[in-house]
């Protein structure tokens, strides 16, 4: 489906990403990885994407660079002409009370989180709207539809990333690119096994026990999200059937947004 393709996927050498990356390899499209990593871990990562058969370029640039993602956007373009798909999925997490809210991490999430995707769209986009054809896909969050407390930078930084997806959305209507936004529930990924580890110690409970009480408290469903649901997601939305699906922000998150 999507051969001669090349997506950019930031955050890509873990979780969410990386479920991505697999599930468009898989359909022909060449990848760019991004996210951190050892060398042993990055060798691994483009091995697992290069047996579908795909060129893998790894680029380690720092979402909180601009001149950085400016590079890797170009050397993609060098090497594999155009980004043809470009999914947005890097970020960070950091949870306090507002008062207390460290603000070198409130920059680092607006920067990672929100900032990263205009510089990521703003270069990717002229050969897009060039080859009248494009994906954007902007991994926002359940939290850029409602709030949590303690996570002022990252519900700010989604909600942005909501109204960026929207803006972009309605500047390439009449174009060939489409941008449109995943909004994920609770995910298993690195990040949030921190988040049950530390409610683990804090309550001093069992990790599955931890596990149950995040679960109960926003997801109806009371299972995760995976990330390869989010790549079959990913997968639909770059498909010639979505090419009228603009700016739209999709939530798959286990009922959350329906309480």
């Amino acid at each position: 489906m999507l051969k001669n393709k090349t997506a950019l996927v930031t955050g890509s050498t873990s979780g969410i990403g990386l479920g991505i990356a697999k599930t468009l390899a898989e359909q022909g499209a060449h990848i760019v990885l991004n996210g951190f990593g050892d060398a042993a871990t990055l060798q691994q990562v483009q091995q697992e994407i290069a047996q579908f058969g795909v060129e893998v370029l790894y680029h380690g640039a720092d979402m909180s660079k601009p001149a950085e993602i400016e590079d890797m956007v170009r050397t993609a373009e060098q090497k594999f002409g155009c980004v043809d798909i470009l999914v947005n999925n890097a970020g960070i997490q950091h949870v306090a009370p507002v008062e207390d809210f460290p603000v070198d991490r409130w920059d680092a999430i607006i920067a990672i989180n929100l900032s990263s995707a205009f510089h990521t769209t703003r270069c990717a986009l002229p050969k897009m709207k060039a080859n009248n054809w494009g994906r954007i896909v902007n991994i926002a969050s359940v939290h850029g539809l409602v709030a949590s407390e303690q996570k002022a930078a990252y519900v700010a930084a989604k909600h942005g990333i909501v109204g960026l997806t929207k803006v972009v959305g309605l500047e390439t209507a009449r174009t060939g690119v489409t941008c449109n936004a995943i909004c994920p529930g609770w995910v298993l990924t690195p990040l949030v096994s921190k988040q049950i580890d530390a409610r683990a110690a804090n309550e001093k409970i069992s990790w599955d026990e931890a596990k149950k009480r995040l679960l109960g408290e926003k997801q109806p469903s009371m299972e995760f999200i995976t990330p390869e649901q989010l790549g079959q997601l990913t997968l639909f939305i770059c498909s010639d059937a979505a090419s009228q699906l603009r700016g739209a922000a999709w939530n798959m998150d286990g009922g959350w947004a329906a309480q």
